[in-house]
């Protein structure tokens, strides 16, 4: 796979008989097929935990999410200790260009989750926001912030 613009971490990757690559998902205890888009996925979420101080236990990942009267699924999801939502994470393949369209997806998911942050990354760039919860303006951080700064 191609590498990435995080650190290296060591994932348990296996191959099936027909020659399919899987990757083991530690937060959802399984294995899963192998896509550009999980291995974006697979990253940020280490990164969020061994790197951002995230507790594992307060990360949902793939988890649905309804948008108007549609059903749809988010990435990733971080909560606070109190339960609160607090970072919704949009990944996208490393060829995948990120685009209006992509925050636009991001923040129509956000409207019903209602977290104060959103990530958006494709594994080679990242951008993370904060919204102001009573004014919802987006202003854009310089980095992914620490659990410490989203627990509050």
């Amino acid at each position: 796979m191609q590498p990435l613009n995080f650190p290296q971490y060591p994932f348990r990757i296996s191959r099936s008989d027909t020659g399919r690559l899987f990757i083991y998902d530690e937060y959802r205890k399984k294995a899963l097929c192998l896509t550009p888009e999980e291995w974006v996925r697979q990253h940020i979420l280490r990164f969020l935990t061994e790197d951002r101080g995230i507790p594992k236990s307060l990360i949902s990942s793939e988890a649905g999410v309804k948008v108007n009267t549609l059903s749809r699924r988010y990435d990733a999801l971080v909560y606070n200790r109190r339960g609160l939502p607090v970072l919704l994470i949009e990944c996208k393949a490393p060829s995948v260009v990120i685009s209006q369209n992509t925050f636009d997806q991001v923040i129509a998911y956000n409207l019903s989750i209602k977290a104060h942050h959103v990530l958006v990354t494709n594994g080679l760039k990242h951008f993370c926001c904060h919204i102001h919860p009573d004014t919802r303006q987006v202003r854009f951080l310089p980095d992914i912030p620490h659990f410490d700064v989203l627990d509050n």
